[in-house]
């Protein structure tokens, strides 16, 4: 809504917490059939199949342009001839495409007649995803890895706007202490295991990880001593770490990332994969003045590797170039650049409704 705070909203799902909802204020808000089905808080994702379904079903002629923000099925709600629609595509639906044969390892769905029933639901989905982009006029790509996947997946072009990052919710650490930081959900494919197992093999090092998710656990057990489970924390305890942290390390294929600003933002440099849209958000170059530096496979060999040529450059890396390449992505400039792209496929439109009619953001569930 930082764009259109008048909008109306209309999601697959709303389960948003009440203390998280104050952007949310007088929002017109319409949910889908899903809202009421069973277990829909906790395992929304066991009715993937119907999602499309679903987004098909709201009626939205009467609004006089469609805004979807779309990591899945935002993007094929129906429109009509007049509609203007812009989509906000974070990723084309990665467990149906190219992520779909790691995905279903990582799920246990690679054999059996489980297997083969959800390989056909992605396949179903696969092809309704192709084909729901033909009712976008304009697709925009959180960053240059998503645009090159949107080329792939769907054959077109997409314009790239990074995304806005809250970056005065976080403020510049100068001094740091002797810890490395990885922060984020823990799930299978940010691959925090592979951190974990490569400071097991640099006892004399610390890393502290902040998150909760499914692979807990598991961490947990990897974890020697020089490893810290800290689990999920309030807001403030992980601004404190991302300012003292010597460096942030990302090995995560991300869409963006938007987790690395905000550690650019505090000051601290990042250590990344070199893959995804984590590496868009630094500067590389050693000669002037570097934010960070990657990594080229996600194996524990390249991570200890990453580690110990950013100790080895430590002195290159100050936590003002930091703070400073963060302010790129403060949310003033996603505001500018998203309207006016708006402005500029409602303009490509011969004509438009005498009446104004209301306006309308559309975003499926996370």
């Amino acid at each position: 809504m930082i764009c259109y705070p008048g909008a109306d909203l209309f999601v697959l799902v709303d389960h948003l917490p009440d203390a998280d909802r104050g952007f949310l204020s007088g929002v017109k808000i319409t949910t889908s059939r899903l809202q009421k089905a069973p277990f829909s808080r906790s395992g929304f994702r066991n009715y993937i199949g119907s999602m499309p379904f679903l987004i098909e079903q709201f009626d939205l002629k009467a609004y006089d342009l469609v805004l979807s923000s779309s990591w899945a099925f935002a993007k094929g709600v129906l429109v009509n001839a007049d509609q203007p629609h812009v989509s906000y595509m974070h990723t084309p639906i990665r467990y149906a495409s190219a992520l779909k044969h790691q995905y279903l390892e990582q799920s246990g769905l690679t054999r059996g007649p489980k297997g083969w029933l959800v390989r056909k639901v992605l396949h179903s989905i696969r092809q309704w995803d192709v084909t729901s982009t033909h009712g976008v006029d304009t697709l925009i790509a959180n960053s240059h890895y998503i645009g090159q996947r949107i080329r792939k997946t769907y054959r077109r072009e997409a314009e790239v706007i990074y995304p806005p990052v809250d970056i005065d919710a976080f403020s510049l650490g100068e001094r740091k202490d002797d810890f490395y930081l990885m922060a984020s959900r823990l799930v299978p494919y940010k691959r925090f295991d592979l951190v974990v197992e490569a400071f097991g093999q640099m006892p004399d090092k610390t890393l502290v990880v902040i998150g909760a998710g499914s692979e807990y656990d598991k961490l947990r057990a990897l974890a020697g001593d020089n490893v810290h489970m800290l689990g999920f924390t309030a807001h403030d305890v992980l601004v404190d770490h991302m300012r003292r942290a010597q460096a942030f390390i990302m090995p995560a294929e991300e869409d963006f990332g938007i987790v690395v600003a905000e550690a650019q933002a505090c000051g601290t440099p990042v250590i990344s994969y070199a893959r995804g849209g984590a590496p868009e958000i630094l500067k590389l170059d050693e000669q002037s003045g570097p934010t960070g530096l990657v990594f080229q496979e996600q194996t524990t060999a390249s991570i200890i590797d990453a580690v110990e040529r950013f100790e080895a450059a430590k002195a290159h890396f100050r936590p003002s170039d930091c703070w400073e390449n963060a302010q790129f992505f403060r949310p003033e400039r996603f505001r500018d650049q998203f309207k006016a792209s708006v402005g500029e496929t409602v303009a490509s439109y011969d004509t438009m409704l005498d009446a104004p009619r209301p306006m309308l953001r559309l975003q499926s569930a996370e």
